[in-house]
């Protein structure tokens, strides 16, 4: 890779790191070391395929498309669902009490982890990574139609996972 192409991959994945990371934590129902490891796999990739990457009409959606392969990958090897330990470390004291956009953000983040992978990874990419139908349909290989019922299935789950704040709201 010659000089000035090594700089532009530095600079996109510089760039664009922080928001795969949190795709990537998304995707993997909030498991953050999971997330790194895709992630890294998946830069690593882009550096090989730079001149591939940097030649396609939207390089942000061949990289949000590469990020989702290295996570199904990921998925169906061999040692997906290996444990080390029989239950995670206790978490220790912290300071102070969480405020309710965090304990929001944990509650959706929970029921996120709880829709089924394939309408995870649509609800993702389309109103996390907020990519459009049609840029996720091409990052998933699947028509737009396809796109479209797996996020209102998607929804409709999250929505089932979620607690109303609301009881008078039923059907938002």
């Amino acid at each position: 890779m010659q000089s000035t192409q090594r700089q532009e991959y530095v600079e996109f994945v510089t760039a664009v790191t922080p928001k795969l990371r949190r795709t990537a934590y998304l995707l993997t129902g909030g498991d953050a070391h999971r997330a790194d490891d895709v992630v890294q796999q998946t830069l690593t990739r882009l550096y090989v395929k730079w001149d591939r990457a940097r030649a396609a009409d939207d390089v942000a959606a061949y990289v949000h498309r590469m990020l989702v392969n290295a996570f199904r990958q990921e998925r169906r090897s061999r040692w997906f669902g290996v444990q080390l330990f029989a239950r995670a470390p206790e978490a220790g004291q912290r300071g102070a009490p969480p405020t309710d956009a965090v304990v929001d953000a944990v509650a959706v983040r929970t029921a996120l982890a709880a829709v089924p992978a394939g309408q995870r990874v649509v609800l993702v990419l389309r109103f996390y990574a907020d990519l459009t139908v049609e840029q996720t349909a091409e990052v998933l290989g699947c028509s737009t139609g396809n796109v479209k019922s797996q996020s209102a299935r998607g929804l409709a789950a999250l929505r089932r996972q979620l607690p109303l704040t609301d009881p008078t709201e039923v059907n938002r």
